[in-house]
């Protein structure tokens, strides 16, 4: 029973916001467009500020759903159980089967999966604090999405270790680095090269 539960919380992080939204919305595809990323901030780039939150925040619940409220409904509530709801609701994000393996980076699914784990554990409510702190420092101080997510999700295993989490919620938190830093491989060749485009904090829809 345990591996149909983790299939659909593959499933439901393999549904491809941006992607469906650029299709409905502007009757493109999003992976030709912008960084060619299916995900929020190259939504907010491609399609501008409304389209780009909407996709954040379907991104955000994917996370929410697949671990705070699919376990539930099929009874496996243990932390264990939550934590692997976690890894495999982003690994549907990150590798989408709708679009051959080719998915976002995860930032907003994992935000919703730690929001997820508050939900039912409320140690875990200073990490998702925190975390969501050091982004938005980094953010407003570079301006850089991918800068502020590596640095977040670099910070999040130590936050995880600080604040005396569980060894096994501290393994996610590993985990999750781990997927963020893979999966902005192509923003860390942009930023050493000086080419990683800044996202302003005060932007519409493009024409």
């Amino acid at each position: 029973m345990i591996i149909i539960g983790l299939i659909l919380g593959y499933l439901i992080g393999a549904i491809p916001t941006a992607y469906i939204f650029g299709r409905i919305y502007k009757g493109i595809d999003i992976r030709r467009h912008g960084s060619g990323n299916v995900g929020a901030t190259n939504v907010f780039r491609v399609l501008g500020k409304g389209p780009g939150i909407i996709v954040l925040l379907l991104d955000i619940l994917k996370g929410i759903v697949a671990v705070a409220l699919l376990p539930d409904i099929l009874g496996f509530t243990e932390t264990l159980h939550r934590v692997l709801f976690s890894v495999i609701v982003v690994c549907g994000h990150n590798w989408t089967v709708f679009l051959k393996f080719k998915g976002g980076k995860g930032i907003a699914t994992s935000f919703g999966a730690l929001i997820g784990l508050t939900i039912s554990l409320a140690a875990i409510r200073p990490v998702l604090v925190w975390t969501f702190v050091a982004w938005v420092t980094v953010f407003l101080i570079t301006r850089i999405v991918s800068v502020s997510s590596i640095i977040a999700a670099t910070c999040l295993p130590i936050i995880m270790a600080l604040t005396g989490q569980e060894i096994m919620i501290i393994c996610l938190g590993c985990v999750l680095c781990i997927f963020v830093v893979l999966r902005h491989r192509p923003n860390i060749r942009r930023l050493f090269a000086g080419q990683e485009p800044r996202l302003p904090l005060s932007f519409g829809k493009k024409p």
